[in-house]
């Protein structure tokens, strides 16, 4: 009969692995979306600023309307980290904008936009470049809202990858060899298009999500809406 031998070093060399990859994988998000802030011509103190109120903002969801009667009361709904909740009370659905990861980024877009528009050092033709964002925001909308699920209980979903990489070859497509142009347009379709395509298309549905509370920017900070917007601009 063959004995076989493990060395505890090697669970443990595993288990230090793991510690490493948890500690240092916000860091290189944190990392990825202050590479992108970069390329958009964002300072290191304005950086700093940006990360902070997203990271801030992503716990705070501002109400903008309710929906009556979506909802049963005492339903059971599975939320997005797996656990089961009965629902009792009110059978109203609150419709919540989240501040990091849709009011920032939307403020960002048009603040990018608009130094396109004032920037001639930069943009020689920022009518061109404003187009180009348009059409992105257009294409990405498409891809994303034909992409969307309604998952009662959670929200809408989309598959991660959808709007990244529509943005990223829009920017690359419509940019035109424009040094200064692909990044923004990256950034300003993935985050708008995203917006658009999986959310405000799809308000209709939002009654059928059945939770007391759908937030448009998901999960915050890191959801589908400024993720996007980051990695395709940080791929640009």
């Amino acid at each position: 009969m063959r004995r076989f031998s493990f060395s505890p070093l090697s669970l443990l060399l595993i288990l230090l692995l793991i510690a490493i990859f948890i500690f240092l994988a916000p860091l290189l998000l944190l990392g990825i979306i202050g590479g992108a802030l970069v390329s958009l011509g964002f300072s290191g103190g304005m950086i700093l600023l940006l990360i902070v109120a997203i990271l801030a903002g992503s716990f705070i969801n501002i109400p903008v309307a309710k929906i009556k009667g979506a909802r049963q009361p005492g339903c059971v709904f599975r939320n997005r980290f797996g656990r089961v909740h009965t629902i009792s009370g009110s059978d109203d659905t609150v419709v919540a904008v989240n501040v990091g990861g849709a009011v920032i980024p939307v403020l960002l877009s048009l603040y990018l936009l608009l130094n396109v528009a004032t920037n001639a050092a930069l943009f020689p033709v920022p009518r061109a470049v404003i187009l180009a964002a348009v059409a992105g925001i257009c294409i990405v909308a498409g891809a994303t809202h034909a992409a969307a699920r309604v998952v009662p209980g959670l929200g809408i979903t989309t598959p991660f990858y959808i709007a990244p990489l529509t943005a990223l070859l829009c920017a690359v497509v419509l940019a035109f060899s424009h040094p200064f142009a692909g990044p923004v347009i990256a950034f300003v379709a993935g985050t708008l298009g995203t917006l658009i395509g999986a959310d405000l298309m799809n308000v209709r549905y939002l009654g059928r999500i059945g939770s007391p509370m759908v937030s448009i920017g998901g999960a915050g900070t890191f959801d589908g809406i400024f993720l996007s917007g980051v990695l395709a601009a940080f791929l640009a």
